[in-house]
């Protein structure tokens, strides 16, 4: 975890930019020594929600499967892509 102070953001911008850049995490930002605010680059947040959309949508199929519904085959779903690309 890498933390920094508010202080820190406002005198050097451009080294805690390069920095999230650099790791690729969360950069959490406190002031008067408490967690304020965090801050990544827009590509490890991007990164990021695609994976939350992801872990979602298995979630959601892995509740549809407990809850009994069996999906399509393999053969299945092959035929309806070759009816859509073939």
């Amino acid at each position: 975890m890498i933390i920094k102070s508010s202080t820190t953001l406002r005198n050097d911008y451009g080294a805690v930019s390069d920095l999230a850049h650099e790791v690729s995490e969360p950069i959490y930002i406190t002031k008067n020594g408490e967690g304020d605010i965090v801050v990544m680059s827009i590509e490890a947040f991007e990164r990021r929600e695609e994976l939350y959309k992801l872990k979602a949508k298995l979630a959601a199929a892995d509740e549809l499967r407990l809850a009994g519904h069996t999906g399509i085959s393999l053969s299945e779903s092959r035929e309806r892509l070759e009816k859509i690309y073939g």
